[in-house]
């Protein structure tokens, strides 16, 4: 019987195609391996395992309700803070930890990056889908405390999809952008950590919007994760009405940040296995 044939064809890139949707499908295996090793080796070795992702927010939330909301006595806007500063960390803890990982992913593989052809940006991509366990997790906690607080959600529950979706555009673009620039410029692994500590304060996840002055508000919402924590808080504890101008300021911010991450990462891409 004779063996069956198969042809590759090499086609040179278009200058306007900045990412390859179909390239991405076909290694759809090699992405979810990827992420699978990514949360095996995340939890195997711990004796807590899985647990971790359980006790590391309910901790922070911990200090931030003795230090914000005990100490400081910051306005929680009728929310017990443990309820007001969980759900800001729950959005945060994934876009902060999809960051750091994905900023790593390239440096980390750096034998498949020299070795064997694949799109590269299944690596970042590989790391954003691994926080997602840890974010489901601080999701299942997050319902457990308003049972436990009996805070019943309101209709407003019905943007949480879409506040998800634009938390995972802000991480995705920017997670795409760090990746490429870690590659060449070994800084940017040292400073991300210390950057988004900053970060952190200069969103609400610690204090409510409307600690902010209104005149500084159109330049705050720049940062967007201004708007999805706020929009997150919103939708899921149903204390304010949503913050549609803050959404959309953030979601512009996103896009554009994801067109020139995409547009960065693949114009280094094929220098990726000389510089590791």
């Amino acid at each position: 019987m004779e063996a069956e044939r198969y042809s590759i064809t090499i086609e040179k890139k278009s200058n306007f195609q900045i990412v390859n949707l179909k390239e991405i499908v076909a290694y759809k295996d090699l992405l979810y391996f990827l992420s699978i090793r990514s949360i095996k080796a995340r939890y195997a070795q711990s004796v807590l395992g899985i647990g971790w992702a359980v006790l590391q927010p309910l901790f922070t939330m911990l200090i931030f309700t003795i230090v914000f909301g005990g100490l400081a006595k910051i306005n929680s806007e009728g929310v017990p803070y443990a309820l007001f500063s969980f759900s800001g960390l729950v959005a945060w803890n994934y876009f902060s930890g999809a960051l750091s990982d994905a900023s790593n992913s390239l440096l980390s593989n750096t034998g498949m990056l020299s070795k064997v052809y694949f799109p590269r940006l299944v690596l970042p991509l590989s790391s954003l889908i691994s926080k997602t366990i840890d974010f489901v997790i601080g999701l299942i906690v997050m319902a457990l405390l308003m049972v436990g607080y009996k805070f019943m959600p309101t209709a407003q529950l019905l943007y949480f999809p879409f506040i998800v979706f634009l938390l995972l555009l802000a991480s995705f673009g920017l997670s795409v952008l760090l990746a490429a620039w870690s590659v060449q410029f070994r800084d940017v692994k040292y400073a991300l950590s210390f950057i988004l500590q900053i970060l952190m304060y200069a969103a609400p996840v610690v204090y409510p919007l409307s600690a902010v002055p209104e005149k500084y508000r159109l330049l705050y919402a720049i940062n967007p994760m201004v708007g999805v924590v706020e929009g997150f808080r919103a939708s899921i504890l149903g204390v304010n009405s949503m913050p549609w101008r803050e959404l959309g300021i953030g979601s512009i911010t996103s896009l554009l940040a994801l067109v020139f991450g995409l547009y960065i990462f693949s114009k280094l891409e094929k220098t990726f296995a000389d510089v590791v």
